[in-house]
């Protein structure tokens, strides 16, 4: 019998999950079920053998359930000692993968307010898991966490002290993709691993982070996941006077604001188009042009930024699905940051999947 870990990663409606060997780490199964609630397909890849096949799955019991199928069907006698979830947010509380009690699943779901848009569903992927695969211990690896032993300096808002400890902070995101970066410097670029690197994590989400010796100084997400750079459907930093002008003249209540600055702001706010990087560049329409000119225009302000918080630069690293694949963007977003001197150029594909598991291993001993 073969010791496996799954993998989890819940979005609103898609289910992503990977299965790893405990001993080697390697990558028995992947794939993901997308379209839950609505047209349900269930992709997989073993191997070099990839399929497709539609699904029924209303809710992410029904999308785990049918992975647990898959897995039935291509075990190779593995025992799943484990199930990795992500999660977004970590709050104070968690600085460190735990293993989730009912108690540790009641203080994650106090922080949904801080993540509407990914807490939720990160916690059904965790109670799913708890009903269907109830053997194996639930393990929760948090975006927060690789933020969480900055300086105070770094993780404090200019407000006054009774909010300040009411927990309105700087918390910081896509920890587990600059974990995985900080891994991989360490492993693979030892002449930086303890030099002054600038990570962005540009996708649909997208932030960066300053990193020295393996370790988060500073980086551009707040309280929550909206501020910093402009994302796809996200707005990035705003004017907090901007909030209050929305609800006083404009009559919009917390839903509505929401609702705008999640859901229709960002990339796609900005173009009237589309949050999808691909179909801009490819658009011959000039507020195409003038969105990705915003954004990478506010990608190299905060990356200065985050250069001046390291006290320079000697690499700056890009992932996700733009810093990975829209080249043009990397390319404009490096030439506005000449005048910051000589640095090296890293393009790392993300594989937050692997340090989870990475996580998971060391918590397990």
């Amino acid at each position: 019998m073969r010791d496996v870990l799954l993998v989890l990663n819940a979005g609103s409606s898609s289910l992503k999950f990977q299965i790893f060997a405990r001993d080697t780490l390697d990558v028995l199964l992947a794939g993901k079920v997308t379209g839950i609630g609505t047209s349900a397909e269930l992709a997989s890849k073993v191997g070099d053998v990839a399929s497709k096949a539609p699904l029924s799955a209303n809710d992410h019991d029904a999308a785990l359930e049918a992975v647990l199928g898959l897995i039935d069907r291509h075990d190779d006698d593995w025992k799943i000692v484990a199930v990795v979830h992500r999660v977004v947010h970590g709050g104070e509380r968690f600085a460190q993968p735990v293993v989730v009690t009912p108690e540790i699943l009641q203080a994650l779901e106090r922080l949904n307010p801080l993540a509407p848009l990914h807490q939720p569903y990160n916690i059904a992927g965790i109670r799913a898991s708890h009903r269907l695969a109830g053997n194996a211990p639930d393990i929760a690896c948090f975006d927060t966490a690789f933020h969480a032993r900055r300086a105070e300096l770094f993780e404090t808002f200019a407000i006054e002290k009774p909010l300040r400890d009411k927990g309105i902070r700087r918390y910081g995101f896509h920890g587990l993709s600059y974990h995985w970066i900080a891994h991989l410097l360490e492993r693979d670029y030892p002449d930086l691993a303890d030099g002054r690197v600038v990570a962005a994590h540009l996708g649909n989400g997208a932030s960066l982070c300053a990193i020295r010796g393996g370790r988060s100084v500073d980086t551009t997400m707040g309280m929550t996941a909206l501020d910093g750079i402009p994302m796809g459907t996200r707005c990035g930093a705003l004017d907090p006077g901007a909030v209050t002008f929305m609800m006083r003249e404009l009559g919009m209540d917390v839903t509505a604001i929401e609702e705008s600055l999640y859901e229709r702001s960002g990339l796609k706010g900005l173009s009237g188009l589309t949050n999808d990087v691909a179909d801009l560049l490819e658009s011959d329409d000039p507020r195409a042009a003038f969105a990705l000119d915003y954004f990478v225009l506010k990608v190299a302000q905060y990356a200065a930024m985050m250069a001046t918080s390291l006290g320079g630069v000697d690499a700056v690293a890009f992932t996700g699905g733009i810093g990975e694949n829209a080249v043009s963007v990397r390319e404009a977003v490096v030439a506005r940051l000449a005048f910051l001197g000589p640095f090296r150029t890293l393009v790392i594909p993300a594989n937050e999947e692997r340090i989870m598991a990475i996580e998971a291993l060391a918590l397990l001993g």
